[in-house]
């Protein structure tokens, strides 16, 4: 039998970016618990096959197209899920966009490439979906806000990636507004700050990343889908419902030990 203090089995979900990573983990984890789960990607039929392969394991599982790039994305994605849903319990701010390169080759087109996804989108749907976060939160169990940062977010990295660290800070700043704006509608804001897990964005097989994360990484490994479904359960559970305006790196230690 479940533990009640970690059942989440009932509720909705959205996680943009779910088709892979870090989102494809967490959506998985939504699913294996019972929770109605809708990913995004950028193309409807590549978000659709991911849904399918998701929701194979079991559950509901249903993909939704929105290209964070483009501004109107925010209002369309959730116009869309409120044709099809009434509450919105959890909303995992995942998607993300990623540009590396030295300070003196940055483009203008690089740093909007990444501050519009993973800052101005995360933003706008937020604030799109407050009337079906609201609808589903009450004071013993609110709606939940993750918003997806970065180690990266926390320190400067040992590689140069500008407009992503400097994305990531702000995301984390922004958990801490939205906690103290929305707390008195009984929903919670917190992120995660993830360090090396297996992505489109890093390669955690690479042999410069195993060398990073023995050297910097008191655990020794880079995380599993297990470490973050575990975080996110905690923070959507009713064990997680005093938790409000933090952000918990996932990194092993890492930041620990700087």
């Amino acid at each position: 039998m479940a533990d009640p203090l970690f059942d989440i089995s009932g509720k909705t979900a959205l996680v943009t970016g779910g088709t892979s990573g870090i989102g494809a983990m967490i959506a998985s984890g939504f699913l294996a618990r019972g929770v109605k789960t809708y990913i995004t990607g950028r193309d409807q039929a590549r978000t659709e096959a991911a849904a399918a392969q998701l929701a194979a394991q079991g559950g509901t599982c249903i993909g939704l197209a929105a290209d964070f790039a483009d501004p109107a994305a925010p209002a369309a994605l959730a116009a869309g899920l409120a044709e099809r849903e009434s509450t919105l319990h959890i909303l995992v701010n995942n998607a993300g966009a990623l540009r590396n390169g030295a300070l003196a080759s940055a483009t203008l087109d690089d740093w909007d490439a990444v501050m519009d996804v993973n800052v101005r989108s995360v933003f706008f749907l937020t604030r799109e979906l407050l009337p079906l976060l609201r609808a589903a939160a009450t004071p013993a169990d609110p709606a939940r806000i993750i918003n997806t940062g970065s180690i990266g977010g926390l320190h400067v990295p040992n590689w140069e990636a500008h407009s992503y660290g400097a994305s990531k800070a702000a995301i984390h700043h922004m958990t801490r507004s939205f906690a103290k704006a929305l707390g008195k509608d009984h929903i919670t804001a917190n992120a995660i700050a993830p360090g090396p897990f297996p992505s489109a964005m890093h390669d955690t097989d690479s042999e410069a990343t195993q060398r990073s994360i023995d050297t910097y990484i008191p655990l020794k490994r880079a995380g599993t889908a297990e470490d973050a479904q575990g975080a996110v359960l905690f923070l959507c559970s009713r064990a997680g419902a005093y938790v409000n305006g933090h952000v918990i790196p996932l990194d092993g230690g890492y930041i620990a030990a700087l």
